[in-house]
C-alpha cells in the first residue's frame, strides 16, 4: 500500500517515514538522479499517509480483517490496469528493463480476493474509483504521468510493504484466516527495486515530462490518502 519502515515495540507515527529523515538521505545515494528526485519529491505526501490513522493501526497490528478486505478489493482493479498498460506504455517511453513479471500482483490479488470472499462486503470504494478514472486518463493523454504510480506502488510493495504484510497476516492468522500472497514476489525483493530504480532512469523524458513525473507521485500519494480514510471509515 504505502511503504513503511521497521516497525518497533512502539511505534511513534511522526517518525514513521524515513523518506525525509537522515536516514533515507543516507540511502539516496546510491539511487539514480531520477529516483533520488522522486523519493526527495513524495516524502511529505509519503509522511502523511503514514500518520494516518489506519496507517498507524496496522502498524500496531489493531487493524480489522474487514479493512484489510477493503483494501485488497480497491487495490485489485488498478493493478490489473498497470499491469496492462504500463509494460507497452514503458516501452515507448524508451525503457526496456522493467521487471513486469517479478512485479506483477494481479494474480496475487485474485488469490486474496478469493481468500477474503468469506469476510463481510464492504462498500465500493469511491477512492478506487477516482483513482481508476485517473489512471485512464494518463494511459491515454500522459503515459509518462502513468509511470509515477508504478513507482509509488510497486516500490512501496517491494520495501515497506514487507513490514506491512508481517502485520497484517498477524491479524489475519489471529482471526484463523489464511496470510496474504499481496506482498509475497517471486524474486528477491532487493533485486526487483533495482531492476525498477534501473528501469526509471531509463526512461527518456522532456524536462517538463520529468516535472510532471514528480508532479504526478505526489499526487499518487494523495489517491493512498484518500483510500487510508476510507479504510479507517470501515471501523
Amino acid at each position: 500500500m504505502m511503504s513503511l519502515p521497521s516497525r518497533s515495540s512502539a511505534v511513534d507515527p511522526a517518525a514513521i517515514s524515513s523518506h525525509a529523515g537522515v536516514a533515507d538521505a543516507q540511502m539516496r545515494h546510491g539511487f539514480g538522479p531520477r529516483v533520488r528526485r522522486l523519493h526527495a519529491r513524495i516524502g511529505k505526501a509519503h509522511h502523511q499517509a503514514e500518520g494516518m490513522a489506519f496507517s498507524r493501526a496496522l502498524l500496531n497490528g489493531q487493524a480489522r480483517p474487514q479493512q484489510l478486505a477493503a483494501m485488497i478489493r480497491a487495490l485489485a482493479p488498478a493493478y490489473a490496469l498497470l499491469e496492462q498498460e504500463a509494460p507497452a506504455l514503458a516501452s515507448a517511453l524508451g525503457a526496456e528493463g522493467f521487471p513486469w513479471d517479478g512485479l506483477a500482483r494481479s494474480a496475487a490479488l485474485a488469490h486474496d480476493l478469493a481468500l477474503l470472499s468469506a469476510l463481510p462486503a464492504t462498500p465500493p470504494s469511491a477512492a478506487a474509483a477516482i483513482w481508476m478514472e485517473q489512471l485512464r486518463e494518463l494511459v491515454q493523454r500522459a503515459p509518462h504521468r502513468l509511470m509515477a504510480h508504478v513507482y509509488v506502488r510497486y516500490g512501496g510493495d517491494l520495501s515497506g510493504g514487507q513490514q506491512l504484510a508481517e502485520q497484517a497476516n498477524a491479524i489475519l492468522r489471529g482471526q484463523g484466516l489464511s496470510p496474504l500472497s499481496f506482498w509475497v514476489f517471486p524474486e528477491a525483493t532487493a533485486a526487483l527495486k533495482l531492476s525498477l530504480h534501473n528501469a526509471f532512469e531509463a526512461m527518456d523524458l522532456s524536462p517538463v515530462e520529468e516535472e510532471e513525473l514528480l508532479e504526478e507521485a505526489e499526487r499518487a500519494f494523495h489517491t493512498t490518502q484518500r483510500l487510508l480514510a476510507e479504510l479507517e471509515a470501515i471501523a
